[in-house]
């Protein structure tokens, strides 16, 4: 796959899926832009991506590697129902959808990286970061 500079669009939506599996769109993106000649911005693996992978058991540097060596998006959820437990997938996307901000134990770097999420009224996790997308690129994705 090509690297992607997300300093000029988000990543793909926290709800968009692949294989049934939400995030994992989104985490290829940002897998993407931390290959060479990629550019993450403001994007990072750790937070959500992180969890994503944490709860699947899949190392960052392996689903990465699966990255570079794909030729789509459907290569890859090959690669990780190869190495996944797949059936598991609506759970975690079950988990992933019901998140609120409460569920974060320490909200110091969630609060940093979303300053403006307690006047917006949102207490989903996946909300507060579509309305980031949003205003960080004007509601270009």
């Amino acid at each position: 796959m090509e690297p992607l500079d997300l300093s000029k669009r988000p990543p793909r939506a926290p709800r968009a899926k692949l294989d049934g599996l939400m995030l994992l769109p989104r985490t290829i993106d940002k897998l993407r832009a931390t290959l060479p000649g990629g550019i993450a911005g403001d994007y990072r693996i750790p937070g959500m991506s992180g969890r994503l992978l944490e709860w699947l058991g899949v190392d960052e540097d392996a689903i990465r590697t699966a990255v570079a060596q794909a030729d789509t998006d459907d290569d890859v959820a090959r690669w990780l129902r190869e190495h996944t437990d797949a059936s598991a997938y609506p759970k975690f996307n079950d988990r992933i959808e019901r998140r609120t901000v409460d569920d974060i134990p320490d909200k110091t770097r969630f609060n940093t990286m979303y300053p403006w999420w307690p006047e917006s009224g949102l207490t989903k996790v996946i909300d507060i970061i579509e309305e980031d997308d949003r205003r960080m690129f004007g509601g270009r994705s």
